[in-house]
């Protein structure tokens, strides 16, 4: 473990937290309350500003191109500085569409386009990089490392989140809106910037002359599927993303439209969230190391099923439950996040670590999206009908929210019932 403390890999564990981190606040720009501005500045109906922004679990399947990738005697420091930069580079093209000269449909199709290309990269690559960059952290502090380097992440977003929806705010009042999206825009390409030098001081990867790693994909992929532990991992997998998709993309505008929150409120919120959710990180990591990824990540499923719960009364009088959803959805990400990732390190041998990351985010990323399209519908028969539903005055966010929660209590037991009780591979 002496390797651990060299400078060389020292140097690797900031430049990955640093890459983390610029790669966060890409995202803190490019989804949610930013992307839904956006979207709906086009004209886009709520439901599909909702489908656009789970997009991300679409993307998901990309992944699965990851396995051919393997196959290839290619340095993974390569690979991921030229699709990690691609990703961010997309994401910066989709606030120059406001200023193309043609139709609403034609600018939605390019979104959606530039969308998907941005995720492609960025998920063909996600799980080659994990385990690269992961490979300069000790085995015996993995959650804490995580822990620290999301709050690293969560720290630079708060602050910046901030700045941006106070910027944005400001261009809207100016009648403006567009010159903010092009402040957004410069902001992604300096972060891109700071992205690719973090990546290139990651120590490079040992490009093998063989390795079981590069057997045909058929031939991996039967044995990652038939492997028990990795089923279940799918399952909930499956679950969890099926239970965030079916109602999380429809929340920003819910806020920014019938709750009638300007950005800086809604980032204010965000920065409440990200501080508690700070605050828990490090003792969430110690938590797992100290008894089980799962059960980390059980006790992630607990708490966003309380803020799902919470979610399902926000009305534009009670909106302040949208504040208590959005603190506990943060905080159960810092079970869920990291977990999700060092769980297959438990019940996976190494070897197929990509493999089964790759199969398990696949399946549970199609599953997401094609809950989010249900979800839309709902969302579309609800708005139809004048937000009533049976006689009572209901929004279509609270349905989403109610069932939601239910799929996660599934979730809470399969992980408990069948998860951890698994046996646990140490490597």
């Amino acid at each position: 473990m002496e390797r651990f403390e060299t400078p060389e890999y020292k140097r690797s564990r900031i430049a990955y937290t640093t890459q983390c981190t610029t790669e966060y606040l890409v995202t803190c720009i490019a989804t949610g309350a930013f992307l839904a501005k956006l979207l709906s500045s086009i004209g886009i109906s709520d439901s599909l500003v909702g489908i656009i922004s789970s997009f991300v679990s679409l993307a998901f399947v990309f992944q699965i191109f990851s396995l051919v990738i393997l196959n290839k005697r290619i340095s993974a420091k390569k690979i991921v500085m030229i699709f990690d930069t691609a990703s961010i580079f997309f994401f910066m093209l989709l606030f120059f569409v406001p200023f193309l000269p043609i139709g609403k449909s034609a600018k939605t199709i390019i979104i959606m386009l530039g969308i998907l290309l941005a995720y492609f990269c960025k998920y063909l690559i996600l799980n080659i990089c994990f385990k690269w960059a992961n490979s300069y952290v000790s085995p015996n502090k993995r959650a804490s490392f995580s822990a620290g380097k999301e709050m690293a992440s969560l720290v630079a977003g708060m602050i910046f989140s901030a700045l941006m929806g106070y910027m944005l705010d400001k261009f809207e009042a100016m009648n403006d809106l567009n010159k903010g999206f092009l402040f957004v825009s410069a902001t992604i390409l300096i972060l891109n910037l700071i992205n690719f030098i973090s990546l290139l001081n990651i120590k490079k990867d040992e490009v093998p002359e063989s390795s079981e790693d590069n057997q045909p994909i058929l031939v991996a992929f039967k044995k990652v599927i038939t492997n028990n532990n990795v089923k279940s991992i799918v399952v909930l997998e499956v679950l969890w993303s099926v239970a965030r998709y079916f109602s999380v993309g429809f929340f920003a505008i819910y806020k920014t439209k019938d709750l009638a929150m300007s950005l800086l409120f809604i980032e204010v919120i965000n920065i409440f969230a990200a501080l508690v959710r700070l605050i828990i990180s490090k003792p969430f990591g110690r938590y797992s190391d100290r008894k089980t990824f799962a059960k980390g990540f059980e006790l992630g499923l607990c708490i966003a099923a309380v803020s799902f719960l919470a979610n399902v009364f926000t009305t534009p009088t009670t909106w302040f439950f949208i504040v208590i959803h959005t603190v506990l959805y943060n905080c159960a990400f810092a079970g869920t996040n990291q977990n999700a990732f060092n769980m297959v390190y438990s019940y996976v041998e190494q070897k197929y670590i990509v493999h089964a990351m790759s199969i398990k985010n696949c399946i549970g990323g199609l599953c997401g999206f094609f809950a989010s399209i249900l979800g839309g519908k709902i969302l579309d028969v609800v708005q139809a009908n004048n937000n009533m539903v049976f006689g009572i005055h209901m929004y279509g966010q609270q349905i989403l929210s109610a069932i939601s929660f239910l799929i996660i209590i599934v979730a809470i037991i399969f992980t408990r019932k069948v998860i951890e009780k698994q046996k646990i591979i140490v490597q």
